[in-house]
Protein backbone atom coordinates (compact mmCIF):
# COMPACT_ATOMS: atom_id res chain seq x y z
CA UNK A 1 0.00 0.00 0.00
CA UNK A 2 2.78 2.42 0.94
CA UNK A 3 4.51 1.66 -2.37
CA UNK A 4 1.40 2.69 -4.36
CA UNK A 5 1.11 5.91 -2.35
CA UNK A 6 4.78 6.62 -2.95
CA UNK A 7 4.28 6.42 -6.74
CA UNK A 8 1.47 8.95 -6.55
CA UNK A 9 3.50 11.57 -4.67
CA UNK A 10 4.18 14.70 -6.64
CA UNK A 11 7.96 14.57 -6.18
CA UNK A 12 8.03 11.08 -7.68
CA UNK A 13 6.26 12.12 -10.87
CA UNK A 14 8.43 12.85 -13.90
CA UNK A 15 7.88 16.25 -15.43
CA UNK A 16 6.66 16.08 -19.00
CA UNK A 17 9.14 17.95 -21.22
CA UNK A 18 7.99 20.90 -23.28
CA UNK A 19 7.52 20.10 -26.96
CA UNK A 20 10.17 21.33 -29.38
CA UNK A 21 7.57 23.45 -31.18
CA UNK A 22 6.48 25.16 -27.96
CA UNK A 23 10.14 25.70 -27.07
CA UNK A 24 10.65 27.33 -30.49
CA UNK A 25 7.72 29.70 -29.93
CA UNK A 26 9.01 30.61 -26.47
CA UNK A 27 12.56 31.10 -27.79
CA UNK A 28 11.27 33.38 -30.55
CA UNK A 29 9.21 35.45 -28.13
CA UNK A 30 12.01 35.84 -25.60
CA UNK A 31 14.60 36.49 -28.32
CA UNK A 32 12.47 39.18 -29.94
CA UNK A 33 11.74 40.94 -26.67
CA UNK A 34 15.32 40.65 -25.42
CA UNK A 35 17.10 41.87 -28.55
CA UNK A 36 14.59 44.59 -29.42
CA UNK A 37 14.95 45.79 -25.82
CA UNK A 38 18.72 45.88 -26.29
CA UNK A 39 18.08 47.74 -29.56
CA UNK A 40 16.02 50.32 -27.69
CA UNK A 41 18.85 50.80 -25.19
CA UNK A 42 21.26 51.17 -28.13
CA UNK A 43 18.98 53.89 -29.53
CA UNK A 44 18.84 55.69 -26.16
CA UNK A 45 22.65 55.77 -26.07
CA UNK A 46 22.81 56.94 -29.73
CA UNK A 47 24.39 53.78 -31.13
CA UNK A 48 21.59 53.60 -33.68
CA UNK A 49 19.26 56.17 -35.20
CA UNK A 50 16.36 53.72 -35.45
CA UNK A 51 13.94 53.87 -32.51
CA UNK A 52 12.06 50.82 -31.26
CA UNK A 53 8.70 52.27 -32.22
CA UNK A 54 9.59 52.35 -35.93
CA UNK A 55 7.52 49.20 -36.34
CA UNK A 56 4.35 51.12 -35.39
CA UNK A 57 4.77 53.98 -37.88
CA UNK A 58 3.08 52.41 -40.91
CA UNK A 59 0.01 51.23 -38.99
CA UNK A 60 -0.78 53.70 -36.23
CA UNK A 61 -1.53 57.36 -35.84
CA UNK A 62 -1.22 59.54 -32.80
CA UNK A 63 1.50 60.76 -30.51
CA UNK A 64 1.12 57.84 -28.08
CA UNK A 65 3.45 55.73 -30.21
CA UNK A 66 6.34 58.10 -29.38
CA UNK A 67 5.91 57.66 -25.61
CA UNK A 68 6.62 54.79 -23.25
CA UNK A 69 3.46 52.93 -24.31
CA UNK A 70 4.56 52.94 -27.95
CA UNK A 71 7.96 51.59 -26.97
CA UNK A 72 6.51 48.79 -24.84
CA UNK A 73 4.00 47.80 -27.53
CA UNK A 74 6.75 47.92 -30.17
CA UNK A 75 9.01 45.63 -28.16
CA UNK A 76 6.12 43.19 -27.58
CA UNK A 77 5.26 43.30 -31.28
CA UNK A 78 8.86 42.47 -32.11
CA UNK A 79 8.54 39.49 -29.79
CA UNK A 80 5.42 38.34 -31.66
CA UNK A 81 7.04 38.81 -35.07
CA UNK A 82 10.10 37.02 -33.78
CA UNK A 83 7.97 33.94 -33.14
CA UNK A 84 7.41 33.72 -36.90
CA UNK A 85 11.15 34.11 -37.54
CA UNK A 86 11.91 31.37 -35.01
CA UNK A 87 9.36 29.04 -36.60
CA UNK A 88 10.94 29.66 -40.00
CA UNK A 89 14.33 28.76 -38.51
CA UNK A 90 12.80 25.65 -36.95
CA UNK A 91 11.36 24.49 -40.27
CA UNK A 92 14.40 25.23 -42.43
CA UNK A 93 17.53 25.08 -40.28
CA UNK A 94 16.94 23.25 -36.98
CA UNK A 95 19.07 20.25 -37.92
CA UNK A 96 22.23 22.37 -38.27
CA UNK A 97 23.97 22.58 -34.91
CA UNK A 98 26.35 25.45 -35.61
CA UNK A 99 26.79 29.00 -34.43
CA UNK A 100 27.60 30.02 -38.02
CA UNK A 101 24.15 29.05 -39.27
CA UNK A 102 22.56 31.30 -36.61
CA UNK A 103 24.88 34.14 -37.56
CA UNK A 104 23.99 33.69 -41.21
CA UNK A 105 20.30 33.66 -40.35
CA UNK A 106 20.73 36.93 -38.44
CA UNK A 107 22.50 38.50 -41.43
CA UNK A 108 19.73 37.35 -43.77
CA UNK A 109 17.11 38.88 -41.45
CA UNK A 110 19.13 42.12 -41.28
CA UNK A 111 19.31 42.33 -45.08
CA UNK A 112 15.62 41.47 -45.38
CA UNK A 113 14.58 44.27 -43.01
CA UNK A 114 17.02 46.94 -44.17
CA UNK A 115 17.00 46.28 -47.92
CA UNK A 116 13.76 44.54 -48.84
CA UNK A 117 11.27 45.80 -46.23
CA UNK A 118 12.82 49.27 -45.90
CA UNK A 119 10.11 51.05 -47.95
CA UNK A 120 7.42 49.90 -45.48
CA UNK A 121 9.07 51.76 -42.60
CA UNK A 122 9.34 55.52 -43.17
CA UNK A 123 11.41 55.90 -39.97
CA UNK A 124 14.29 53.92 -41.45
CA UNK A 125 16.32 55.90 -44.00
CA UNK A 126 17.44 54.08 -47.16
CA UNK A 127 20.37 51.76 -46.51
CA UNK A 128 22.88 54.03 -48.25
CA UNK A 129 21.90 56.96 -46.02
CA UNK A 130 22.22 55.15 -42.69
CA UNK A 131 24.99 56.16 -40.32
CA UNK A 132 27.85 53.70 -39.92
CA UNK A 133 27.06 53.25 -36.20
CA UNK A 134 23.47 52.33 -37.05
CA UNK A 135 24.52 49.73 -39.62
CA UNK A 136 27.13 48.17 -37.35
CA UNK A 137 24.94 48.18 -34.24
CA UNK A 138 21.85 46.89 -36.03
CA UNK A 139 23.87 44.25 -37.87
CA UNK A 140 25.38 43.04 -34.62
CA UNK A 141 21.98 42.92 -32.92
CA UNK A 142 20.53 40.87 -35.77
CA UNK A 143 23.52 38.52 -35.67
CA UNK A 144 23.13 38.10 -31.90
CA UNK A 145 19.42 37.48 -32.36
CA UNK A 146 20.13 34.87 -35.05
CA UNK A 147 22.68 33.11 -32.84
CA UNK A 148 20.33 33.20 -29.83
CA UNK A 149 17.36 31.77 -31.72
CA UNK A 150 19.31 29.46 -33.98
CA UNK A 151 21.54 27.93 -31.38
CA UNK A 152 18.69 27.53 -28.89
CA UNK A 153 16.47 25.74 -31.40
CA UNK A 154 19.29 23.59 -32.78
CA UNK A 155 20.40 22.65 -29.26
CA UNK A 156 16.90 21.60 -28.24
CA UNK A 157 16.51 19.63 -31.47
CA UNK A 158 19.85 17.89 -30.84
CA UNK A 159 18.91 17.05 -27.26
CA UNK A 160 15.55 15.67 -28.39
CA UNK A 161 17.30 13.41 -30.91
CA UNK A 162 19.71 12.19 -28.21
CA UNK A 163 16.79 11.37 -25.89
CA UNK A 164 14.99 9.51 -28.69
CA UNK A 165 18.17 7.58 -29.50
CA UNK A 166 18.63 6.59 -25.83
CA UNK A 167 15.01 5.48 -25.65
CA UNK A 168 15.41 3.38 -28.79
CA UNK A 169 18.58 1.80 -27.40
CA UNK A 170 16.87 1.03 -24.09
CA UNK A 171 13.89 -0.50 -25.93
CA UNK A 172 16.22 -2.62 -28.07
CA UNK A 173 18.05 -3.92 -24.98
CA UNK A 174 14.98 -4.54 -22.86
Amino acid sequence: MADKDNKKLEQNQKEKPMSILMMTVLTGLIGGILWSGVGYIAHVFNFTEIPANTILEPWTIGDWKDGWLGIVISILMMGAISIVAALIYYVLLRRFYSIWIGMGYGIVLFLLVFLVLNPIFPGIPPFGELERNTIITSGCLYILYGVFVGYSISYENSELKKMEQKTEEADARG
